[in-house]
């Protein structure tokens, strides 16, 4: 099977592929970002990279079989108020991979992006495609919440009254964040350093102190008396408690209108960018290591070893959860000739 791969990030596509034992003749992966093409190149050497999607011919390329991508979400995401939706400047790239599904005549495709769209841009995208997308939360196969749609024509395994084969839900598989956690791996010291930084990293004490003082964790984050972690909300009670093994996120430290702080069961979803998300461990604070975030992806260990564990934040926050992919592979059967 010959893989297109547009906005390729760290190449879970071909994770996932693997995973589910379906062969691969030529990977094309078009990716700008330098450290997640890194990435994919030390896991895979043979993939092809051809840069830029704007810049990709269908006739530079032999037959593909399979086109893959996750579109810029920017735009689209409610996160994003001010989003532009399908006419922004990075999610009109989704019009990238209509172009070039077109032009390769790919036999399957998968298109994924943020179940918070709106209803008008999901039905652009669906009457682009020619298919209704599929919604599936990751927490259903790993320990992080995220909400995503998938626009697919790979068949499913299930089947309906009319013999088709639809796309079913994964089985739950009951990860908690717990489940994800290296253990004994908290250091307060560590902990406490790690605390104290809201976006980045901070070289001097002098400079963590400050931020410490002045840029509210000292009201946003108290113990009570049992030493149970108790995060400010804006709530009525006006805070949540964390019990040892949760988490919280500490994205907008300094918001006064941020609720759903606390990570129980599933780490809320990794992104590129606000990844501020602690571990309440043998009485104090600490980042999600690097393993721990591979794993909230179900990407496999160490894949990402050849990057700090920030920038591997970044990339692996911009990939997508293997297993999820994985399960809508299913239905590529390694005995088609088109596979």
């Amino acid at each position: 099977m010959n893989v297109l791969s547009l906005f390729d990030g760290i190449s879970c596509g071909r994770v996932a592929l693997e995973r589910v034992g379906i062969p691969v003749g030529k990977y094309y992966a078009s990716e700008i970002d330098k450290d997640a093409i890194a990435v994919s190149e030390h896991n895979y050497p043979d993939i092809v990279h051809i840069g830029d999607v704007r810049e990709i011919k269908a006739s530079d390329l032999p037959k593909i079989d399979l086109i893959i991508g996750g579109s810029p979400c920017q735009d689209l995401s409610r996160a994003n108020y001010e989003g532009k939706g399908l006419e922004g400047k990075k999610s009109s790239l989704f019009w990238e991979f209509v172009r070039l599904w077109k032009e390769t005549k790919a036999t399957y495709f998968l298109l994924e992006n943020v179940g918070s769209m709106s209803e008008d841009d999901m039905l652009i995208i669906s009457e682009a495609l020619d298919v209704r997308p599929i919604r599936i939360d990751s927490a259903l196969v790993s320990a992080q919440g995220r909400d995503r749609y998938y626009w697919t024509n790979i068949p499913g395994t299930g089947t309906d009254l009319f013999g088709g084969s639809p796309i079913e839900q994964p089985e739950d598989k009951g990860i908690k964040l717990q489940d994800i956690l290296e253990d004994g791996f908290a250091i307060s010291e560590k902990a406490r350093c790690l605390l104290v930084s809201d976006s980045r990293p901070l070289r001097t004490p002098e400079k963590m102190l400050h931020r410490y003082f002045n840029t509210g964790f000292t009201t946003l984050i108290f113990k009570d008396k049992e030493l149970a972690l108790q995060v400010r909300e804006a709530t009525k009670k006006g805070f949540v408690e964390i019990n040892e093994g949760q988490g919280v996120d500490l994205s907008f430290p300094t918001s006064k209108t941020r609720r759903g702080r606390a990570m129980r069961d599933k780490v809320h979803t990794i992104t590129r960018t606000k990844n501020e998300y602690f571990i309440f461990q043998n009485g104090d604070l600490r980042y999600l290591t690097q393993t721990e975030l591979e794993r909230a992806q179900t990407l496999p260990e160490g894949y990402t070893k050849i990057l700090s564990r920030d920038k591997a934040a970044a990339c692996i926050g911009n990939g997508w959860t293997v297993d999820v992919i994985a399960h809508l592979f299913k239905g590529l059967n390694p005995l088609d000739e088109n596979v």
